[in-house]
């Protein structure tokens, strides 16, 4: 797994609004300035995502924001229309939805995981992490799936 002190890896990926529009990015572009919060989900509308993890980030981008973070971003193993549809379904806003559709950023950040057992094929480990220029400065990652205490909105507010 990506350790503290390391560059992000730079990999194809696509963001996506709620209106449905997306637009392909490079991760190394995308978090290589200024300061970045990204929280990994392991699926779009699966319960503690869509319950807990998810809405915690959009009910606090503004205190998150105010810490000097320039963006806050999620990503999840799924294509951009899922990532769509969902950012529409929890009325995102502060929140850049990132669809990592074949699990290329997960895998080479090391914190892709095996959901076959579940149906759901590779996914991402929960997680949150600070990024500054393009550099790792922080991570915590979940033990198991539905867990979602370490990588909370609230955690990663006592982390910047």
């Amino acid at each position: 797994m990506i350790a503290v002190g390391e560059k992000i890896p730079d990999v194809p990926l696509t963001t996506v609004d709620a209106e449905g529009n997306t637009e392909s990015v490079r991760s190394g572009e995308l978090f290589g300035s200024g300061r970045s919060v990204l929280f990994g989900v392991p699926a779009a509308f699966s319960p503690t995502c869509s319950d807990a993890h998810l809405p915690g980030f959009v009910a606090r981008a503004s205190e998150i924001s105010a810490k000097g973070v320039d963006r806050i971003v999620c990503v999840s193993v799924n294509d951009p229309f899922v990532m769509g549809a969902w950012a529409k379904d929890q009325q995102v806003h502060g929140v850049v939805m990132l669809a990592d559709g074949s699990a290329l950023f997960a895998k080479a950040m090391g914190t892709d995981m095996d959901g076959t057992d579940f149906g759901l094929g590779i996914r991402s480990q929960r997680y949150a992490a600070v990024i500054e220029d393009g550099t790792l400065t922080w991570i915590d990652v979940e033990d198991a799936p539905p867990d979602h205490e370490k990588s909370t909105a609230e955690v990663v507010l006592t982390k910047l």
